[in-house]
């Protein structure tokens, strides 16, 4: 779907979640020009947007998505006894988070 609004132009995809309470909007900006270029910014970078995912398997899920050219930035880690957690970056350059939550 295409969106026009005012002198901008974006892309939007919205997506439900498998369980069917919640949705996803992921809008891409064609124009004006983008100011800065976010695809090689940290994850802690000011005013940078991210999302995170909860996934069952962490090693399963990096897995499958490198094979659609997904990198993994920095490493897997462990928060506690609660959760294992990374950062990926996709072809575009989107910053997405994954969380195993530990049992």
């Amino acid at each position: 779907m295409w969106t026009v609004a005012a002198r901008e132009h974006s892309g939007v995809a919205m997506m439900r979640t498998p369980d069917g309470h919640s949705r996803l909007e992921l809008s891409r900006f064609l124009t004006p020009p983008a100011v800065a270029d976010h695809r090689n910014a940290p994850v802690n970078a000011l005013g940078y947007l991210r999302v995170m995912f909860t996934v069952d398997d962490i090693d399963e899920t990096l897995e499958r998505l490198r094979e659609h050219g997904a990198q993994l930035v920095g490493e897997v880690v462990q928060y506690k006894e609660a959760y294992r957690l990374c950062y990926i970056r996709g072809p575009e350059g989107l910053l997405i988070g994954l969380a195993q939550e530990l049992s």
